[in-house]
C-alpha cells in the first residue's frame, strides 16, 4: 500500500502545482506581479489626484480615495464632492464613476489585468515601442463588447524585460489607430508600484498623479 500511495500522492501534487503555475505564468499575471500584485491584499485604501493637461491652457484634476475593503469611493473636483458605494446598481451609479474607472485604469492597469475577466490577449516578441523605438514585448488586450463603460476597447502594452509597461497605445473600440503614451516615473507604496507620469510622443507630460497615499 505504501509503495503505491506515495507515487499517487506525488502525482496529484504535481498536477495541482502544474495547473497553478500555468495560470500564474500568463503574461498578464507577470505584469501584475511586476507591479506588486501579491501585496495588494494588504492595502486598505488608495487616495490620489488625477491630473490631465490636454493643452497648455487647460488643466483638469480629480481627487479620489478608493476604500477597497469598504467598497466605497470618495470623489472631489473643483465643483463638488461626495462618497458612493461600488455596490450600487449600475443604473444608480453617479456620473463620477466613469471618471473613477478611467483614472484607475491609468494608475492601476497592471492590476486590472488580474481583476478583469472579459478580455483576450495576444503576445508578440521583439516589437519596437512606438515612441522610443526600443525592442519590447507587445501584449495586446482586447475587451469584450459587453462589459464596462466603453466595451470593446483595446490596449497595446509595450513591456521591458522586467514586465513593466514602458508605453501603451489605447485603441477605442479595437480600432486600428491610437495614440502612444509613455508609462514612467514608477513609485512604490507599501509594496505596490505605480507609474505616475504619462507623456505623449512629443515628450509632453499629458497625465500624471500626485498626492498618492496608500494605507
Amino acid at each position: 500500500m505504501k509503495s503505491r500511495t506515495l507515487p499517487l500522492l506525488l502525482l496529484a501534487m504535481t498536477v495541482i502545482f502544474s495547473c497553478a503555475k500555468k495560470e500564474e505564468d500568463t503574461l498578464p499575471m507577470k505584469v501584475a506581479k511586476a507591479y506588486g500584485y501579491e501585496n495588494f491584499d494588504k492595502i486598505n485604501s488608495i487616495a490620489y489626484q488625477w491630473n490631465v493637461q490636454p493643452n497648455p491652457e487647460t488643466l483638469r484634476t480629480r481627487n479620489w480615495k478608493w476604500n477597497i475593503k469598504e467598497r466605497t469611493v470618495e470623489f472631489a473636483d473643483a465643483d463638488t464632492s461626495y462618497t458612493y458605494s461600488l455596490d450600487l446598481p449600475k443604473e444608480q451609479m453617479p456620473e463620477a464613476d466613469g471618471g473613477f474607472i478611467n483614472d484607475k485604469y491609468w494608475l492601476m492597469f497592471p492590476f486590472q489585468l488580474v481583476w478583469d475577466k472579459g478580455y483576450t490577449f495576444t503576445v508578440l516578441e521583439n516589437v519596437k515601442a512606438p515612441i522610443s523605438g526600443l525592442p519590447t514585448t507587445q501584449l495586446t488586450i482586447v475587451y469584450n463588447d459587453v462589459d464596462g463603460y466603453t466595451p470593446g476597447d483595446a490596449y497595446d502594452l509595450f513591456l521591458d524585460e522586467n514586465h513593466l509597461i514602458k508605453e501603451w497605445v489605447f485603441r477605442r473600440g479595437n480600432g486600428l489607430e491610437g495614440r502612444p503614451i509613455t508609462w514612467e516615473n514608477e513609485q512604490e507604496f507599501k509594496g505596490i508600484k505605480f507609474a505616475t507620469e504619462h507623456k505623449n510622443d512629443a515628450g509632453v507630460k499629458f497625465i500624471w498623479f500626485s498626492d498618492i497615499v496608500v494605507e
